[in-house]
Order: C-alpha cells, then structure tokens, then sequence
C-alpha cells in the first residue's frame, strides 16, 4: 500500500483553486494508499493560523478541520538534528520519502528534488491533479 504525503501547500489547493484534492487522488491513483501529513505540516498550518493574518490565517484554519474531516493520518518526524533549528517541513519530507511514498506537492523544487531520487509526484496542474511517474 503507497503512503500518500501531502505537503502544507497542497492542502490549501481545495481553497485556492477549488480542487477535491481527495477525490482527485482516488481519480489518478491505481493501488491502494493511505494519506498522511507531517506532524510537522500541521504545526506549520497551526503557526500561520497564529501569525497570518486575512485570507491566509483562514485558509490554514479550514485546511486543518478538513484534514481531520478526512481522517488523514499525521506522521511523527523522526528526523534529528543537532541543534535546536528545526528542520523545514520539506526537508523532512526529503529525509523520509522512499519508494513506498509518493508526495502530493505544489513545490517545484521540492517535486525536482523527489523525482531526482526516484519518488513519484502529485500536483496540480489546471484544475484536476496529475501524478509523476519516475523512470
């Protein structure tokens, strides 16, 4: 079964572009999979809706009831560090993306940098999802 990670901008696109990213996903998808998001991701979401201001703070607040609507799973970073910065949620994403993941991911550099090592991609593109296979 494939782990489906969903970034923190890629939770925001059922608001921004009006995308049912979940069914979107059971639309492209043709194995079974779980979706998840970073523990990370939702302190990050939880950090604009304290910080932002206007459209952004309300976006966050609406992506985190949707996302536990939905019943996504959240995974513990086990990513270490040696000092006190913590690591940005791509980074860990980076760290913990392996075959058995596919990342759902609005970043290009991010996307770039999974594909460069073998992991497929989710994005949007118009106003439907595709998925990035990996040769």
């Amino acid at each position: 079964m494939k782990k489906i990670i969903l970034d923190t901008n890629f939770v925001f696109l059922p608001f921004t572009l009006k995308i049912d990213i979940f069914s979107e996903i059971d639309r492209i998808m043709h194995e079974p999979y779980n979706l998840f998001v970073m523990e990370d991701t939702i302190d990050e979401l939880d950090r604009i809706m304290q910080e932002q201001k206007g459209r952004d703070r309300e976006t966050a607040k609406m992506a985190l009831q949707l996302l536990e609507k939905k019943g996504v799973g959240k995974q513990k970073s086990l990513y270490m560090t040696g000092n006190s910065k913590k690591p940005i949620v791509d980074d860990i994403i980076l760290a913990l993306a392996d075959k058995n993941h596919i990342v759902a991911t609005q970043d290009r550099e991010l996307r770039k940098k999974l594909t460069e090592k073998g992991i497929r991609t989710i994005y949007a593109r118009k106003k439907s999802l595709e998925i990035k296979d990996v040769l």
